[in-house]
């Protein structure tokens, strides 16, 4: 199989001219020929009519059919021609020159018929290589009304052989026309493959490594630039692909290694004495328990996110009232809560019937919970509000807390991303640090559940969050 895109469209290209010219070339060829035997069957006819016409005035003057015959032939003078006449019962009366009867012999009766010339082609003296085309002419002459046929007659060879001098023209400017096609075809080809052929050689050139690199774009707005562009595009989103996971690996990695770090610590402490009290191996474990618990959590999130990013978060879809699992989602956070003396209020619209995966839904009020209960201070107010609008659930969460600058409104859906403690006031800083992940996933909750997740408002009063969820009915019509 030939792998060069240029030979192939060189092969298309010579192969639809090749139809073409052969076509081309077989109808004018047709055409030629029919027109050469048009041409000699009409000098025929008239070589005919010449010959009835001398042969009837011949006849007034004499009145007698061999003499009036031998006049007519011998007046006519037709080089190329024979001509032959016979009387009503076949017997020949004249001929030019002699023997030419015998060349050209009289056809059959049921083809001749009166007033019609009938013509035929023959090979002279059974030789293939004379053929001979004839004219013959049966006529009634007045004032006699005796019969006669005249027969007029002319080699072919000439004829054939201007259509072989034709055929061989022909013949050579077919190959000749597909040379010149090919070759034309050939530079179009690589003049129109050059701008693949310098995109492809770019792209060689690109890797991880230097990604930020383009692929070349014309100035003409042909199908060549609109494909650059969008493999520039895609480039682009490669780029932005590999960034992020690079960000993501390096955030992880730095995450992880506070509490593998800590983990270590501990236990290093605790064997470097030979011996210790059961107190001493207790507090160790302790530690070790904690940041086993937070590694486990933060590994588990970045799985849901990497999950996610794969397209292979799985939803168990059920069928329950938003409303308790938004209730269910204030109980879990309210021990925290009560510990800072931060009142939750609720305001939910019942029979709230909805469709989805609860446990994920669950996750995502309870992120959002805990963090307006972490970034707020003692005695602050939490109010968790569920409304049903036409084909929505819209469900805020609104706090008192400290707020989150205008710079970083956009940046706290991003991966890793935590308020920087040093902005905190001290009766507002979490008890326990995070990974920053809470608000990434609970956005993507939100989205595979068709719906969305923003920062609608934050200022040194607190923020509010607001989720957007289909309703029931119309997830179970999707």
């Amino acid at each position: 199989m030939i792998k060069s895109a240029r030979v192939r469209l060189t092969m298309w290209h010579v192969g639809i001219v090749a139809l073409l010219l052969i076509t081309f070339c077989l109808g004018l060829y047709v055409v030629l020929r029919k027109n050469f035997y048009a041409r000699a069957d009409n000098v025929l006819t008239s070589v005919d009519a010449a010959t009835v016409a001398m042969l009837g005035d011949q006849l007034s003057e004499s009145g007698l059919d061999e003499l009036a015959a031998r006049d007519a032939v011998k007046t006519l003078n037709f080089p190329e021609y024979t001509l032959a006449i016979f009387d009503s019962q076949g017997d020949l009366l004249a001929e030019k020159p002699v023997g030419s009867s015998e060349r050209v012999p009289l056809p059959d009766a049921p083809h001749l018929r009166s007033d019609q010339v009938y013509l035929y082609t023959i090979k002279a003296n059974g030789s293939s290589s004379d053929l001979r085309r004839a004219a013959a002419l049966r006529v009634t002459l007045e004032p006699s009304g005796r019969s006669y046929v005249v027969i007029a007659s002319r080699s072919l060879t000439p004829l054939l052989g201007e259509l072989a001098t034709d055929r061989r023209i022909l013949s050579l400017a077919v190959p000749g026309g597909l040379f010149l096609a090919g070759l034309a075809a050939w530079f179009l080809v690589r003049l129109t493959l050059l701008p693949v052929a310098a995109m492809s050689e770019q792209a060689r050139r690109i890797s991880a490594e230097n990604l930020d690199q383009r692929l070349p774009v014309a100035k003409v707005n042909d199908e060549f630039s609109q494909l650059a562009g969008t493999l520039n595009d895609l480039l682009s989103r490669l780029s932005a692909s590999f960034n992020l996971q690079r960000q993501f690996v390096a955030d992880a990695s730095h995450e992880l290694r506070t509490p593998l770090s800590v983990i270590r610590t501990a236990s290093a402490v605790t064997l470097q004495k030979a011996e210790r009290c059961e107190q001493d191996y207790r507090d160790a474990l302790i530690v070790i328990d904690e940041q086993a618990r937070r590694l486990t959590h933060m590994v588990d999130d970045m799985f849901r996110l990497a999950r996610a990013d794969a397209g292979g978060m799985v939803l168990e879809f059920s069928t329950f009232y938003l409303e308790e699992l938004l209730q269910e989602a204030v109980r879990a956070v309210y021990v925290l809560a009560h510990s800072k003396q931060i009142s939750i209020e609720t305001d939910l619209a019942e029979e709230s019937l909805c469709h989805g995966d609860a446990d994920l839904l669950r996750q995502m009020f309870i992120n959002l919970l805990d963090n307006a209960v972490k970034y707020t201070p003692h005695g602050g107010k939490i109010i968790a509000r569920l409304a049903r609008e036409t084909t929505r659930y819209v469900v805020t969460i609104e706090d008192t807390g400290i707020g989150i600058a205008r710079e970083n409104h956009t940046k706290v859906f991003e991966r890793f991303f935590r308020v920087d403690p040093g902005h905190l006031r001290p009766d507002a800083t979490p008890r326990t640090s995070g990974a920053g992940l809470g608000l990434s996933i609970s956005r993507t909750i939100a989205e595979a559940h068709s719906g969305s997740l923003i920062l609608a408002e934050s200022t040194v009063r607190g923020s509010i969050f607001v989720a957007s969820l289909a309703t029931h009915s119309q997830r179970q019509g999707g």
